[in-house]
């Protein structure tokens, strides 16, 4: 590729790897980076796809309003232009978001999915989450990326070691471009699946950090509403897993997806 024209869009895209193919999506105000010390291991047994939203990353950054609908849009787009069917769908947070959105409108083309430290809506329903959404709009309005970058890095790496991961956020986050950033931010809030969940038929793994900003309860709650789901932790782990335990979530999906795969040629040969 790594750059594919579509419809209004044209996104960068990562790619590694043969076999089944398997979309790992970034989260808010990230990229495709997020998934660098994960896709090797994948990449071993099944192809990668690593798709940069809009506004995202290398991707374009058309005008207008952003949101979950479009970011999944964008990406089921992709898909089709690359005539993948099946695919098994891994997304954090945001990508989590997109990867619900996915499940719920077009089933045909999800063959699994794996929800980390995300869930089926955003929506503030406590005064603490409308103060936490507020705050996070006006810094980014008064003071820009690069400042929310300053604030969310200690949050997401607080360990004396991680340096080096704090500085990635500076380096990924930091850099967006402010009103793209600030289009997607305003895209998330308010946006739910959660009464549609109970349709998504296909394999469902969620996984929780044990330091995610959301509570382990409120995952249950929605992993107890799909049909074929389970909860698993993540220990000393942050909500971005995919940096802080690249080895240990790259074992657990792997898991997860040969699981699925096996089940699935069972009832091939029982058929």
């Amino acid at each position: 590729m790594p750059m594919l024209p579509l419809e209004g869009v044209s996104l960068y895209c990562d790619t590694a790897g043969d076999g089944t193919p398997v979309l790992l999506l970034h989260g808010l105000g990230s990229s495709g980076r997020d998934w660098e010390l994960v896709k090797p291991r994948l990449a071993a047994r099944h192809r990668v796809l690593i798709p940069d939203a809009r506004g995202h990353g290398r991707s374009e950054t058309p005008p207008g309003k952003y949101g979950v609908p479009l970011f999944a849009r964008d990406i089921a787009a992709l898909c089709d232009a690359l005539s993948l069917r099946r695919v098994h769908v891994v997304g954090l947070s945001m990508g989590g978001m997109m990867g619900l959105q996915l499940a719920v409108d077009r089933p045909e083309l999800v063959r699994s999915l794996v929800i980390i430290n995300s869930g089926p809506e955003v929506k503030a329903r406590t005064l603490r989450r409308k103060f936490d959404f507020a705050l996070r709009l006006v810094v980014l309005w008064l003071l820009g990326p690069m400042r929310m970058a300053k604030i969310l890095a200690p949050r997401l790496f607080p360990k004396p070691e991680q340096e080096d991961l704090r500085q990635r956020v500076l380096d990924t986050l930091g850099h967006n471009d402010p009103d793209a950033y600030r289009r997607a931010t305003r895209g998330l809030l308010g946006w739910s699946v959660l009464e549609r969940i109970k349709d998504v038929t296909c394999p469902v793994l969620v996984l929780h950090s044990e330091r995610d900003y959301t509570p382990l309860a409120e995952k249950q709650a929605y992993v107890d509403l799909l049909p074929d789901a389970r909860l698993q932790v993540l220990s000393d782990s942050g909500h971005a897993a995919p940096l802080d335990q690249p080895e240990r979530l790259a074992e657990v999906v792997e898991a997860f997806l040969r699981d699925v795969e096996t089940a699935a040629q069972a009832t091939r040969g029982v058929g």
